[in-house]
């Protein structure tokens, strides 16, 4: 009987069924509902807008990662990309849109070595660089008109062009109507997504159906967002309650804007977020708090973008002070 060759590995020996590219391309199939509100809403604009994005994203991963010839079939480029789109308002700029793929690319992924190495959400670096860029274009929102090929605001402009500006029927978001005009909007079309703001803040309950679906297979963990959504909804209820007439309701506070998207498919990052079911705690919950602060108090009537941000900067001191002690070690 011949003998069998001894094969000598190191852990680990087991390993899961899913992949990265399994992974990415799941979330991917998830996204495509919530664009397909988007384009419901905002027609011609919505696709242009996501295609601009996404093509920065790919385009910039292909150019970067020449030596990887799979780098564009994992599917990270184009979440990246999508999620971006959905950030961004209907009558944005396209030339905008395609540079802030470029930015989320290359300064949030490519420049920290790659996928895996990065410590910020890439399609937040790319929004927060296009707010502070073009704060103006950024902050100019529509209201769903149903002229679905009508091509949206400035979408068509020429960069760096300094012309007359198109004339369009902008909207405030709900966000911005309670901030400074305190003015609700109905729970049904927070719920479906018939209001004014970025692409993404369509159909929370579309968001919510994906974020079940996700957590059913496992991709993403629970604690993130019942964190978030926990703290949101804990933190608005007792200044609800304290000032009902100045403070939001919680059940506003978690449909507006784009809490629910970033509760989802942002903050759930496996890269950039903790490690140890005590650090999602931590991370998530502070998330919350800081929606909630920015929101109630700062300048900006939105902060789901900032609050991710500034707590995907302190995952790795949250994983360093939460890892698990090993036992028989010190």
């Amino acid at each position: 009987m011949p003998r069998q060759p001894l094969s000598i590995s190191t852990a680990p020996f087991l390993h899961a069924a899913d992949t990265t590219p399994r992974i990415m391309w799941e979330v991917v199939y998830t996204l495509l509902p919530v664009w397909a509100a988007a384009v419901y809403y905002f027609g011609l604009s919505a696709i242009l807008v996501s295609l601009a994005a996404t093509a920065g994203c790919l385009i910039t991963e292909k150019w970067f990662a020449q030596e990887s010839r799979n780098s564009l079939l994992d599917g990270s480029a184009l979440i990246t990309g999508l999620l971006l789109g959905l950030t961004l308002p209907p009558g944005f700029p396209l030339w905008m849109a395609f540079l802030g793929g470029v930015v989320a690319i290359g300064m949030g992924k490519v420049i920290w070595g790659g996928l895996g190495q990065n410590v910020f959400n890439p399609a937040l670096v790319g929004r927060a660089f296009l707010q502070a860029a073009f704060p103006t274009a950024i902050t100019t929102w529509e209201a769903p008109s149903g002229q679905y090929w009508q091509v949206r605001g400035t979408n068509l402009a020429l960069p760096f062009y300094q012309g007359q500006p198109i004339d369009a029927v902008t909207a405030a978001t709900p966000l911005s109507q309670m901030k400074f005009s305190h003015e609700p909007t109905a729970f049904v079309d927070l719920l479906l997504g018939n209001t004014s703001g970025s692409l993404g803040e369509t159909c929370g309950a579309l968001i919510l159906a994906a974020g079940v679906y996700l957590l059913a297979r496992k991709i993403i963990n629970w604690r993130i967002p019942a964190g978030m959504l926990g703290a949101v909804a804990l933190f608005s209820g007792i200044l609800y309650l304290i000032d009902p007439v100045s403070y939001p309701s919680p059940w506003f506070m978690l449909f507006a804007g784009g809490l629910l998207l970033g509760a989802v498919y942002m903050a759930t990052d496996l890269v950039t977020s903790p490690l140890t079911p005590r650090g999602l705690w931590i991370y998530s919950i502070g998330i919350g708090l800081l929606v909630v602060l920015i929101r109630v108090w700062g300048g900006l009537p939105e902060g789901v973008m900032y609050a991710i941000l500034l707590m995907n900067a302190a995952t790795p001191l949250i994983n360093r002070y939460t890892r698990t002690k090993i036992y028989g070690h010190r």
